[in-house]
C-alpha cells in the first residue's frame, strides 16, 4: 500500500497560520482587557484594535494615535493585535493609514479593510497602504484582511483574493444581513441560520472557494 504522503503532492502556496477567533475591542480601556486575557489564555485569539467603529466624530487622530500606543506597549505581548480602519467612503480612511503605518506598521499584525464595495476601491487602499509602508522604510509586508459585508464584495469576491499583502478574507454576518433589507430575516443572524439559510450558506461557500483558490 502507498501512504497518501506519498501518493498525493502539494499544489500551490500553503495557507497561512492563523488564530481561530478574532476579538473587536473600539476603546483603550477594552483593548487593553482583552490584552490582559490574551497575556492570561496564551496567543490563541487576535485583538482587532477598532478605528471604523471605536473612535468618536471628531476624534478619530486621538483613537488611531492611542491605537499605535496600545500595538507597541508591553501588553501586546504576542504580536497579535491589528486594526479595522475606516471604510472607503469614510473621510478619514487615509488619515488612520497614516497615523497607524508609521507609527506601529512594524508591529500591527494585520489592517482590516470594512465595508468593501469594490475590488477597484479596495485595491487604491491596499496600494495606499503600501505606498506609506515603503515611505515610513517598512520591509515587512503588513497582512491585509479584507470584509466582504456587501453585495459588491460577494460579486467581486475572486479578483478581491488576488489583492497583494492579502492574508484573510472575513465574512460580515450582521451588514450582509442587513444589505437584503430583510429579505433574510434577522433571526439568521444567529445559529442554525446563520449556517443554513441558503442566501448566506452560498455567499459563506463563494467566499471560501475564493480563499482557497488563491
Amino acid at each position: 500500500m502507498t501512504h497518501p504522503n506519498d501518493a498525493l503532492f502539494e499544489s500551490g502556496k500553503s495557507l497561512p497560520i492563523i488564530a481561530s477567533c478574532e476579538h473587536f475591542a473600539g476603546s483603550e480601556k477594552l483593548i487593553g482587557k482583552a490584552m490582559q486575557m490574551q497575556q492570561k489564555l496564551g496567543p490563541v485569539f487576535d485583538i482587532t484594535c477598532d478605528c471604523e467603529d471605536g473612535a468618536e466624530t471628531g476624534k478619530e487622530v486621538e483613537h488611531a494615535e492611542m491605537i499605535v500606543r496600545m500595538v507597541n506597549s508591553d501588553a501586546n505581548r504576542y504580536d497579535m493585535a491589528g486594526t479595522r480602519i475606516h471604510d472607503y467612503t469614510h473621510p478619514d480612511w487615509k488619515q488612520d493609514v497614516d497615523i497607524l503605518v508609521p507609527g506601529a506598521g512594524e508591529k500591527l499584525a494585520y489592517i482590516t479593510i470594512p465595508k468593501t464595495e469594490a475590488y477597484e476601491n479596495t485595491l487604491e487602499m491596499v496600494e495606499y497602504i503600501q505606498a506609506r509602508a515603503k515611505e515610513s522604510g517598512i520591509e515587512r509586508e503588513i497582512p491585509v484582511h479584507v470584509l466582504v459585508e456587501t453585495h459588491g464584495a460577494l460579486r467581486d469576491v475572486n479578483k478581491l483574493a488576488t489583492l497583494p499583502w492579502l492574508q484573510v478574507l472575513d465574512f460580515g454576518l450582521m451588514d450582509f444581513v442587513s444589505g437584503y433589507q430583510g429579505a433574510i430575516p434577522a433571526i439568521n443572524m444567529r445559529s442554525p441560520g446563520q449556517f443554513e439559510h441558503k442566501l448566506i450558506a452560498r455567499a459563506k461557500t463563494e467566499l471560501a472557494q475564493a480563499a482557497l483558490s488563491n
